[in-house]
């Protein structure tokens, strides 16, 4: 399926159906006629292979307490080892209602109040949230720039961080958001290496591994050096972001260890013992068997319209920053050339008429950068970048 049938079959009007994207749009930015290019969802149905499992589901009728079949995490590891060469066991996998969720959770279990927990900034600001709402004191490195604009660790900074706050835990993103960086193994290995060497617990948001719109091929924590930090590292993920389904609240915490599972299995029995839900099951279920040919020409609707938005934004703003689109579907623009930061929100909703994420959320560096969500119709995608345009050619 190439990506004009793709968008011709799946593409679907969010206004009106409760979508936070565009129906909060007042609520959020006091102005509901924004275009929204903010939430990291999309405007296209989830695959045949989901709507068809979740109908027959639902036409059973009956929702009582249920279990997770042998045959889902035979799928969930199938679609691993096809897409990442890792590996799922039954027994490694504990469930939670989201990623976000799941901050809180590893933060509860394996951190105490007033703990340090790092973060490798600019990240999704969700993690910020977290680390400040348990009690444990937030710190971080800032990721650093080269002269393409693309990201990379300062590992010197990161060790002498996680030494001088004392961090017990690294909350890291992987590919990260909102940089849509796809770290190298090597990469890896040496920011996990540091956290080997000063027994730092590592939660590996890792959520946008199956969105690849670059080259570089995804590399799970997990599986780095031969799986050599398995100890420490603790995967989070969903096929949310994959396949649309956010609001089916169904995600994966994955432990290889023995020592870490069965201290997260503790601290569940007092805090947050959670059974899945029960269409997520299915859904996920049906999506690693049957979607796989709806992401490749989702991931093809992604290229375009980032090569859409670069050139477009490029004829007017030639010296914005742009680092290339290695994963995700997260655009992250650096327009400080040509708006004042302090000027930037009201740059994009009242010149621009555009609901964007702001850098600022993503870390206080930031300011002066935003994040458009390219996961969307072309045809939106060149309205909203049209209004960027013209804001950008009106600034004379």
């Amino acid at each position: 399926m190439d990506a004009d049938t793709f968008v011709e079959r799946y593409q679907v009007e969010r206004r009106n159906t409760d979508s936070l994207k565009w129906d909060a749009l007042g609520e959020r930015f006091g102005n509901p006629d924004l275009l929204p290019m903010w939430v990291a969802d999309t405007e296209f149905r989830a695959p045949e292979a989901v709507l068809d499992a979740m109908t027959e589901r639902v036409a059973h009728g009956a929702f009582g307490y249920s279990m997770v079949p042998d045959s889902y995490f035979e799928a969930f590891d199938a679609w691993a080892a096809a897409r990442r060469q890792a590996r799922v066991s039954r027994q490694w996998v504990r469930f939670s209602p989201g990623v976000v969720t799941s901050f809180y959770w590893m933060i509860g279990a394996f951190t105490e109040p007033g703990d340090a927990v790092l973060l490798t900034t600019p990240v999704y600001y969700p993690m910020h949230n977290a680390i400040r709402d348990t009690g444990r004191r937030l710190v971080t490195s800032e990721l650093v720039r080269d002269e393409n604009g693309e990201y990379g660790f300062d590992l010197e900074d990161f060790e002498r961080t996680i030494v001088d706050a004392g961090v017990r835990q690294w909350i890291a993103c992987s590919p990260h958001n909102p940089v849509s960086r796809v770290w190298s193994e090597d990469e890896l290995d040496a920011v996990l290496g540091i956290c080997a060497k000063h027994d730092v617990t590592v939660v590996a948001d890792e959520i946008h591994q199956d969105i690849l719109p670059g080259d570089r091929p995804f590399v799970a924590m997990s599986e780095v050096a031969g799986g050599r930090y398995r100890d420490r590292v603790i995967t989070l993920s969903a096929v949310s972001k994959t396949f649309n389904l956010a609001a089916l609240a169904h995600s994966h915490i994955i432990i290889h260890d023995d020592a870490l599972r069965a201290r997260y299995d503790a601290w569940t029995r007092s805090h947050a013992e959670l059974g899945p839900n029960v269409l997520g099951v299915v859904a996920a279920e049906a999506a690693w068997r049957g979607g796989a040919e709806w992401l490749e020409a989702l991931t093809e609707v992604i290229r375009r319209n980032d090569a859409t938005f670069r050139a477009r934004v490029r004829e007017v703003a030639p010296t914005a920053q742009m680092p290339p689109l290695e994963g995700t579907y997260l655009l992250w623009l650096d327009l400080r050339d040509y708006v004042r930061p302090d000027e930037m929100q009201s740059f994009m909703q009242d010149t621009c008429g555009l609901a964007v994420d702001y850098g600022e959320w993503f870390s206080p560096h930031a300011k002066g950068f935003v994040r458009f969500n390219l996961a969307t119709t072309p045809a939106l995608l060149d309205q909203g970048v049209e209004q960027l345009v013209n804001g950008l050619s009106g600034l004379g």
